[in-house]
């Protein structure tokens, strides 16, 4: 995910305009634009796709969701170079890794995470990829939404 310029956390994207011949190639401008050149290596297709929604307010518009795989080295490279991309700084204040476990007390890592303030429906979308990519089990995410409504700051 990252941190967007407005303090509230998203995942990487913008909208389709009339140069883009498809979803995926405005996707790929839009991530090439925030999150720089190295994830200009990752070929985004319709087998990435995961979901839309519907979104009336504050403008009606569409939103797509994608999620990709990547090997551990060209995530890494992809942090490294995020600094060189476009919007960085101005749209895209920085990169962040989702805490995928929670400490013994219980509160941090994913509880303490699902706590920050996320853009339209990135919150949703994230647990939506958390379960369909399988990269927690149910009872993990049901633990941590539980767990990350009780704790008061």
């Amino acid at each position: 995910m990252m941190m967007r310029f407005d303090g509230r956390f998203g995942f990487p994207g913008g909208f389709v305009d009339t140069r883009d011949m498809s979803l995926e190639s405005g996707l790929c401008r839009e991530l090439l634009e925030e999150l720089g050149p190295a994830i200009s290596t990752v070929d985004i297709t319709e087998k990435d796709y995961r979901s839309s929604q519907v979104r009336e307010h504050p403008q009606k518009c569409v939103t797509h969701f994608y999620t990709k795989e990547l090997k551990l080295d060209d995530l890494e490279r992809v942090e490294l170079e995020s600094g060189l991309a476009k919007d960085h700084g101005l749209e895209v204040m920085g990169l962040v890794r989702v805490p995928l476990y929670t400490l013994r007390d219980g509160v941090g890592g994913l509880p303490a995470f699902l706590c920050n303030n996320f853009i339209g429906n990135s919150k949703s979308q994230l647990l939506y990829a958390l379960r369909t990519l399988r990269l927690l089990r149910e009872d993990q995410i049901q633990e941590a939404i539980r767990a990350s409504q009780n704790i008061q700051y």
